[in-house]
């Protein structure tokens, strides 16, 4: 890819230096080429820790070594499941301390993206959902149906919330640039029809109305509304398009690989591939 069309790119791989806002009002905003955090557009390359696949002694070397990568950001999902192991109680300790997690980026001089989801996949039993939700009733999941909505959205609200409270998100001076609502949402929505669509635009306008000061996206979702820009996951995105012409073209995955079913082979992408794909 020539130099002049890398500029159009926002790379997120699975995006300088974090500076404090001091006395500078912090903002993240975005327009057709790019993320732009305190008035400057950034190209931004980005890296995935699961604080919860390591443990808290961990973190400070693994965002430390990201960062002598070359990354910039570091992005998670949020994990619903040992978070609220049972309604209404909440876990934040240990490995699941993703204040903490979030403060060991903003130490190193990282940004930090965060994927609420609260569906995440990421190869996460149940994906990510808590055992107990199956058993709300009339509960159906990812769809326009009351009962999810109103325990997705009491999910969301509490880690917004947390984070807030800590002066985590950028709007507050704390690193987090982007969040996420829902994960791969786009080919449930089409099988769904009209009640995916409705809960897609809900689950948009909630994540709105959280007020995090910081952008939402929803990866692999060309309906997303605004403003929520909609992001490319996958193997390559060099056709991938934002679904309105004043938003960036971010690719939230690059992926690298896939997962190994067991007994299945294991499945490796030639780093040659993987190079040109991100070129």
């Amino acid at each position: 890819m020539e130099m002049n069309s890398v500029s159009k790119w926002v790379l997120f791989i699975c995006l300088a230096a974090f500076v404090g806002c001091g006395l500078v009002q912090c903002s993240v905003t975005y327009d057709r080429k790019a993320v732009v955090i305190n008035g400057q557009r950034r190209i931004l390359i980005s890296g995935s820790i699961h604080y919860p696949r390591s443990t808290p002694e961990m973190w400070e070397d693994l965002i430390n070594k990201a960062k002598e990568g070359g990354v910039d950001v570091i992005e998670t999902y949020v994990f619903w499941n040992v978070h609220e192991p049972s309604p209404g109680n909440y876990n934040f300790e240990g490995k699941y301390d993703i204040v903490r997690f979030i403060k060991t980026i903003q130490k190193a001089g990282l940004y930090a993206h965060l994927r609420i989801g609260p569906y995440v996949c990421a190869e996460w039993n149940f994906g990510g959902f808590p055992v107990w939700l199956k058993y709300v009733p009339g509960i159906s999941f990812r769809t326009d149906n009351e009962p999810f909505k109103m325990a997705m959205k009491g999910f969301a609200k509490k880690i917004v919330s947390l984070m807030k409270s800590e002066s985590l998100f950028e709007s507050q001076g704390g690193p987090i640039i982007l969040s996420q609502i829902e994960n791969e949402y786009g080919p449930q929505a089409k099988v769904l029809g009209a009640p995916g669509h409705q809960y897609m635009t809900w689950a948009a306008n909630m994540a709105v109305g959280l007020d995090t000061g910081v952008p939402w996206v929803m990866c692999k979702e060309e309906d997303a509304p605004d403003p929520v820009i909609n992001t490319c996951n996958g193997f390559y995105c060099d056709a991938f398009s934002p679904n309105r012409p004043y938003k960036p073209t971010i690719w939230t995955e690059a992926w690298s690989g896939w997962f190994t079913e067991f007994g299945g082979p294991i499945h490796q992408r030639p780093v040659q591939d993987f190079s040109f794909c991100c070129g």
